[in-house]
């Protein structure tokens, strides 16, 4: 088992990760159940609060004691400025953030119910990611990693190349997208992780460890990872060839809203401090689990210090098994 203090910080400067992608206002509605049909339902709690893929991931590097910087878009308008004093508050630097003139920012409403399950309704006005402003080796040199969503598939793209052409690790969150979005940046990308839902649809199998090894086969130059949610997740191992799966830590899940962008903020994070990819894992499979816990979106990332504490007692073994 590794100790948690192979999780403490490296010495020297914080991290830079780079964060790509959403920037959305949140309405998030605490419910007993999800509905079933048309009707009212009364919330019993809510929160506003500024978030979206890499946005909260951001925020998990920060919380996580690396320097977290943030490109995305917002309309030129009161809640796009809302946005951007709430991720700037939240210790993320804010200052490559786009302003859009007659685009509407991002919003979206969740029903949160009580067993932590959400259901999500997005907004993205088409004009808000229009405008794709070149990225050079130079603006991502001084980032130790960088970590592109879906939301903005051009700057992507432009991010993960100009970051492969520099040597620093290009990842990719590959959640579910458009038709054609993950194909054009997986490529790109030194490492992907992959939501499940996006993980099946684009392998076209449902056995995980199938869909790991048909990805891999896909992408030969990355670093292949699935995410499962309570099934853990699941990689190819390089050096092996084999696919490794590590369990989930067991918690009660309260809110599993920006769970897999907290897990993608952490592995972030952990590659750009050059942790060994199990530990990148685990670190980040914890990360994900105690954020379920807290009720509040991205607001439930936890600090390094409960994630090292949470590692401490977790000492589920990974297990390694052929693609066949």
């Amino acid at each position: 088992m590794t100790t948690s203090s192979a999780f403490e910080a490296p010495p020297g400067p914080a991290r830079r990760v780079l964060c790509v992608g959403a920037a959305v206002m949140d309405t998030l509605f605490r419910v007993r159940s999800l509905p079933a049909g048309q009707g009212k339902i009364l919330p019993y709690d809510m929160l506003q609060i500024a978030e979206g893929m890499a946005s909260s991931a951001a925020f998990a590097v920060a919380r996580l004691g690396g320097n977290a910087s943030l490109w995305g878009a917002v309309g030129n308008d009161a809640t796009g400025e809302r946005i951007i004093a709430d991720l700037g508050n939240s210790g993320i630097d804010t200052s490559g953030m786009l302003r859009v003139d007659g685009a509407r920012s991002a919003v979206s409403t969740i029903l949160v119910d009580d067993q932590g399950e959400r259901l999500i309704v997005p907004f993205y006005d088409a004009g808000l990611h229009e405008t794709v402003k070149p990225v050079t080796i130079e603006d991502v040199s001084s980032f130790d990693a960088v970590l592109v969503d879906v939301r903005w598939p051009k700057l992507a793209l432009r991010t993960l190349s100009a970051a492969r052409e520099a040597g620093k690790p290009a990842i990719l969150d590959g959640d579910v997208a458009a038709d054609g979005v993950i194909e054009m940046l997986a490529p790109a990308a030194s490492h992907i992780v992959f939501s499940q839902p996006a993980a099946e649809r684009l392998a076209g199998a449902a056995e995980l460890v199938k869909v790991v090894g048909l990805l891999k086969r896909k992408f030969e130059q990355a670093f292949v990872s699935v995410t499962a949610g309570e099934n853990g997740s699941f990689w190819f191992e390089d050096r092996t060839g084999e696919i490794a799966h590590l369990a989930a830590p067991k918690v009660r899940a309260v809110d599993t809203l920006a769970a897999g962008d907290i897990f993608h903020g952490a592995f972030a994070l952990a590659v750009a401090e050059g942790l060994p990819i199990e530990e990148t894992m685990r670190w980040a499979s914890m990360a994900a689990a105690l954020k379920c816990q807290v009720f509040g979106g991205r607001t439930g990332a936890p600090s390094r210090v409960e994630v090292c504490d949470g590692l401490r007692d977790w000492d589920v073994p990974m297990t390694k098994m052929r693609d066949r």
